[in-house]
């Protein structure tokens, strides 16, 4: 896996700049348990994938990965559209993107 990938989270994570996201994009790198200098057991993920540049970037355990999605253009950024339903009615609405840009 090489190349620029949006990919989903399992679970809220916190980024650099302290906000939480369900996602993050940037360039990907596999790369061994080795990167956090410790050795991982049976019980624990024993890859991880390094999202972003040398300077600024995701770990995310190979285990959190829920979806990978190959793109080269970057997601849109600002306000997305989504809806919730409440009493049988539908509410749409906009909501802030959920993922983190590790350029």
């Amino acid at each position: 896996m090489k190349g620029k990938y949006l990919i989903t989270t399992d679970n809220w994570f916190f980024a650099p700049d302290g906000k939480q996201y369900r996602g993050v994009y940037g360039e990907v790198e596999i790369v061994s348990d080795a990167i956090l200098g410790i050795k991982t057991n049976v019980r624990s993920s024993n890859w991880f994938a390094k999202v972003g540049t040398e300077e600024n970037h995701v770990i995310v355990a190979g285990c959190q990965i829920h979806y990978a999605v190959r793109c080269e253009e970057k997601p849109r950024q600002g306000k997305v559209n989504d809806f919730s339903i409440e009493n049988g009615e539908v509410k749409e609405y906009l909501r802030p993107q959920q993922y983190y840009i590790a350029e």
